[in-house]
């Protein structure tokens, strides 16, 4: 019998890849919506027989979830992040879960300077003037980025990246990381600080950290207060790296001059407007909307979707690298395990 594979978060345009690539040696189920405590009941009986689960970010691997997964073994999700998949839970119930560890760090690097560009040269501003026929100069002037100095919080993979392509432009470079990596330090031509530092001397701060429970509002009320006055904030990692009630606070006292964010916290509200109207809905879910939605109405924010990842290439990155965590799991040989689950090989941390 073949196992048993569902996908959650299927786009139209993904369906055909994702039949060609696993019906042959698997039974596989592709579904749109999204998979949390809401939806669950709706897909019991897909879910019952499931072996395999994939799903994107905003799906919501809780307790209550699992419950609903008897045969479940294996879990891949199509990020690089797992804050979304209650890990502890699975490893109760030897479930392991892969993620897609490489797949964009070019991709999202450019982007994050796509918004630093158009926050340090007002191009959202001038595109939305020109749009209403007004071609005056007013209040458009902006900034070189060459001699400025970008704190990267988080030199993995992506902060990497960025950090090339700041020197590209002439910029300095701060990072900071619990892991250092001193030799490409001297070869890319960064220091690293502590965050504090970083914070004081940045004319540019982009975030690129994972999210997990030491990480939650590494920017917060505190130390917002550090940053160089007018600075940019640019943050397309996680929405909850950001105490959204600080970054407002920052923004109104101008202390930050700018923010670029690819992501909110709290977006999933945003995209299930459905649930507003759910009882059982926290009061400071409703807060977190509100704030969100003065973000969204500040001129000196740019705010994207979600889209950091979304190039053609990395999408298609993630796909293959997907089918083939499916089939590595398949032939007992899981790979880019997270989480931990006893005995796994090449876990990664958490």
């Amino acid at each position: 019998m073949k196992k048993k594979v569902t996908l959650f978060e299927i786009e139209k345009e993904e369906k055909e890849y994702f039949r060609k690539s696993l019906r042959k040696d698997f039974a596989i189920d592709l579904q749109g919506e999204t998979l949390t405590d809401d939806h669950v009941e709706k897909y019991k009986d897909i879910l019952k027989d499931t072996e395999i689960l994939s799903i994107f970010v905003y799906s919501k691997i809780t307790e209550k979830v699992l419950k609903a997964l008897p045969a479940l073994k294996y879990i891949t999700t199509r990020s690089t992040g797992y804050d979304h998949i209650d890990l502890d839970a699975c490893g109760k119930r030897d479930i392991l879960v892969s993620n897609v560890p490489v797949y964009g760090e070019n991709t999202v690097a450019e982007h994050t300077f796509a918004l630093i560009l158009s926050l340090s040269r007002n191009i959202h501003k001038a595109y939305f003037r020109t749009a209403r026929d007004k071609f005056d100069l007013e209040g458009l002037q902006g900034f070189d980025l060459k001699d400025k100095t970008l704190g990267v919080i988080g030199a993995g993979h992506i902060g990497l990246h960025v950090i090339r392509m700041a020197r590209g432009f002439g910029m300095e470079v701060l990072a900071y990381d619990v892991n250092k990596q001193p030799f490409l330090a001297e070869i890319l031509g960064f220091r690293y600080v502590p965050l504090e530092q970083l914070l004081k001397n940045s004319d540019v701060i982009s975030i690129h950290a994972p999210l997990i429970p030491e990480t939650y509002h590494m920017i917060n009320k505190e130390n917002i207060q550090m940053i160089k006055k007018g600075a940019l904030l640019i943050n397309t990692a996680r929405g909850e790296l950001v105490d959204t009630e600080a970054l407002l606070m920052a923004l109104e006292d101008g202390i930050i001059s700018g923010a670029g964010l690819d992501v909110l916290e709290g977006e999933a509200l945003v995209l299930e407007e459905h649930r507003l109207f759910s009882p059982e809905l926290p009061q400071d879910s409703l807060q977190q909307l509100v704030r969100n939605h003065i973000l969204l109405h500040r001129e000196d924010v740019v705010i994207t979707p979600h889209i950091g990842f979304y190039s053609r290439e990395a999408i298609y990155r993630i796909r293959r690298t997907t089918v083939k965590n499916i089939r590595a799991y398949a032939r007992g040989t899981p790979r880019y395990l997270v989480g931990k689950k006893k005995g796994a090989k090449d876990l990664q941390p958490v």
